[in-house]
């Protein structure tokens, strides 16, 4: 289910549809606007008849999107080459009134390109009659060129409007988080009624695993295959596997389930072109509802409208504790779940869901001193709570530079070392929503139950920008749970922008690197003055240090060298952006590799400092009583037997997987915290106040 509990502004826009109504049934457009209770808004969007041909071969690809007050809440999956397409998909939103209309857009899918429009309408939801489906055929119109026919959208909606108790209980709560007595606090109990939204009812988790005898898209009979995932607004892309026909991918990630009954996820493949439109190899599709819970699923599925089949493992499991409320519902103050939640996460639960490392909440209190981002010197500032894939919103408050949201969110923590980023934007009806300000705040820097003021940053995280975000976080995690979950894979985001060919970046990834190959440098002189005796002291140690590492192992492998793999430049212009981007990634690995290293050693992360220090000191106590030589061939076998143990498993390295915790320098200043102006300080604004 998809919820949007957004409070909006009224607005006055023209109405363009056509609807076929019972005369009988109760209307709701009579209804006075200030009415402040919700409305269940189910839409079955049903087809498209004569739609505009944006393509060259005289078709389009068309996806359609639903907006209530400029924001997008519902987004329908891609028919491809299809004038007439038929998509036959329910949302189900939650409206607080009904004064903004549902904002209908048509769009043609291209691939790396702007998608072209389509044509856009509007349905007033104050004409509908309450508790009655009805059948909407809305006539698109482009208002560039309103003359042209642009085909009609045909929709199946049901207002309804939600139960008074549960309407009640939302003024209370709005009402409520004013209220300073524990009293009153401890009254509003979290099992009364539905005072917590839940945004997602299950977690679907997908690992892909191959590809076999894909369709060959190039000229020399090979492919560059990689994969695209959609289940509703959510999307993931794949790497790149290139030159080959059978993929191995090995990986991992998650989608939210919005819908009890399941959803649907559409899957296409992609040959990758460098310069030049991808070319399609096939689709398919993974209904949900037909998978049973809590079990995985492995799935052969043949690609259609080309060759081949990909190979999938499905796991549908229940819900995470992931919440929206009021300031005055939290779980943390209501004993009884602090309680659970502290037990939840004990010492002696050690191996229970290895994956449920903690629990965080978020208490977005207020912001201050925003940029004005409108005409009128206002904002219509709303807040973005993410952590990794999980992205939450406040409400907007409209023409204010102080807004108050007093918004408490809840998440599970699947890695300790993730990040909780807030953002402000500027809400705008018709284009995107405005940047304000971003703070970024690592799980381990988090002081529990204080109410902090974050300065507000630019979009790259590296200066201030204007505003400042009070704050309330607190994390509740189990350290061994945290420490195991370190060594696996980390989570990857999947929607994160692709990355830019910039010169500054590069010059910064070049200098990077080039303190590293210095650093590396450095040292090697200095194992070379111990060679030339420059520092008698130095080199006698290391003399004995070395006879006695000669003495206790009598032969050593020499290192397999490794052929390096030369990638060939095509012999096209437009590639040389893309080797530019290539080189600019390879010279940030590289340049983090050797900064994430020297961080472990100074202890910028003491958690992870620790942990190396304990995982050293067992190795070296595990060595004491077993010899070396044993060791290796118990971790030779585990390596080489573990394809045929786990024929699926996600290949890994464990040092690396570590490493990658380790904040790099740049990913240090992105999570510095900056000190607020004092004029910010609660205290100093109510001695102002006073005087």
């Amino acid at each position: 289910m998809l919820d949007s509990c957004k409070l909006r502004g009224a607005c006055n826009l023209p109405l363009v549809y056509n609807k076929k109504i019972n005369t009988s049934g109760t209307s709701n457009a009579d209804v006075p606007l200030a009415d402040p209770g919700m409305y269940q808004l189910d839409i079955t969007l049903r087809r498209g008849q004569s739609l505009a041909a944006r393509d060259r071969g005289g078709t389009s690809d068309p996806y359609v999107k639903f907006k209530i007050g400029g924001k997008e809440v519902f987004r329908s999956k891609i028919i491809y080459k299809n004038l007439n397409p038929v998509w036959e998909e329910k949302a189900c939103i939650l409206v607080d009134h009904l004064r903004e209309p549902l904002y209908v857009k048509v769009f043609d899918y291209d691939f790396g390109l702007q998608d072209d429009f389509m044509g856009s309408a509007f349905l007033d939801l104050t004409q509908l009659e309450l508790n009655r489906p009805t059948d909407v055929t809305l006539t698109l119109k482009d208002p560039h060129y309103p003359d042209h026919d642009l085909g009609v959208i045909l929709l199946s909606v049901v207002l309804t409007p939600k139960e008074g108790e549960h309407r009640d209980v939302t003024m209370l709560m709005r009402k409520s988080w004013k209220r300073s007595s524990k009293f009153q606090t401890q009254s509003l109990r979290l099992s009364d009624v539905h005072r917590k939204s839940h945004l997602w009812r299950g977690i679907v988790s997908i690992t892909l695993i191959e590809g076999r005898d894909l369709k060959a898209m190039d000229s020399n009979g090979l492919s560059d295959p990689y994969v695209k995932f959609r289940l509703g607004h959510q999307k993931y892309k794949s790497k790149i596997m290139p030159k080959t026909l059978n993929p191995q991918w090995r990986e991992q990630f998650d989608f939210h389930l919005y819908e009890e009954r399941g959803g649907i996820i559409d899957i296409t493949a992609w040959d990758k072109d460098a310069g030049k439109r991808d070319d399609f190899i096939g689709r398919c599709q993974v209904d949900l509802s037909a998978l049973s819970r809590e079990q995985t699923h492995k799935l052969e599925l043949q690609l259609q409208e080309g060759e081949g089949h990909l190979v999938l493992l499905v796991t549908l499991t229940a819900s995470a504790t992931v919440s929206i409320s009021d300031l005055s519902v939290n779980s943390l103050e209501d004993q009884k779940e602090r309680e659970e939640i502290l037990k939840r996460y004990s010492p002696l639960r050690i191996f229970h869901n290895l994956k449920d490392v903690g629990f965080l909440q978020v208490k977005v209190i207020r912001a201050e001193g925003l940029m004005a981002a409108d005409v009128t010197g206002k904002s219509d500032p709303f807040c973005v709570v993410e952590l990794n894939n999980d992205r939450l919103l406040t409400h907007t408050v409209y023409k204010n530079l102080n807004p108050e949201w007093n918004k408490v969110f809840t998440f599970n923590i699947k890695d300790i070392h993730s990040v909780l980023e807030v953002t402000v934007y500027d809400e705008d009806r018709d284009r995107s929503a405005d940047f304000l300000g971003k703070v970024a705040i690592p799980l381990l820097s988090i002081q529990n139950g204080e109410q902090k003021a974050y300065v507000l940053k630019n979009k790259q995280l590296t200066g201030p920008t204007k505003g400042v975000i009070y704050l309330e976080i607190d994390v509740i995690f189990n350290a061994v749970k945290a420490s195991l979950r370190t060594l696996i894979p980390k989570e990857q985001k999947y929607i994160e922008e692709e990355n830019r060919l910039s010169k500054q970046l590069l010059l910064r990834n070049f200098i990077r690197t080039k303190r590293c190959v210095m650093v590396l440098v450095n040292a090697a002189y200095y194992v070379n003055s111990c060679f030339d005796w420059d520092s008698p002291p130095r080199s006698l140690a290391a003399f004995v240090v070395v006879e006695d590492m000669l003495e206790d192992e009598e032969e050593e492998d020499d290192k397999d060298d490794k052929d390096s793999e030369k990638k060939g430049f095509i012999n096209k212009i437009y590639a040389i952006q893309e080797v530019c981007i290539s080189v600019q990634n390879i010279l940030d690995e590289v340049a983090s590799f050797g900064e994430r290293i020297k961080n472990t050693f100074n202890w910028t992360v003491p958690f992870l400092s620790w942990l190396a220090v304990v995982a050293l000191c067992v190795f070296i106590v595990i060595l004491y009583f077993i010899p070396l030589r044993y060791i290796v061939l118990v971790w030779g076998i585990n390596k080489f037997t573990k394809k045929l143990r786990c024929p699926y498993a996600i290949d890994n390295n464990e040092l690396l997987d570590f490493l990658s915790r380790v904040p790099s320098d740049v990913q240090v200043v992105q999570y510095q915290e900056l000190k607020p102006d004092p004029s910010h300080s609660p205290c100093k604004r109510k001695k102002n106040n006073l005087g």
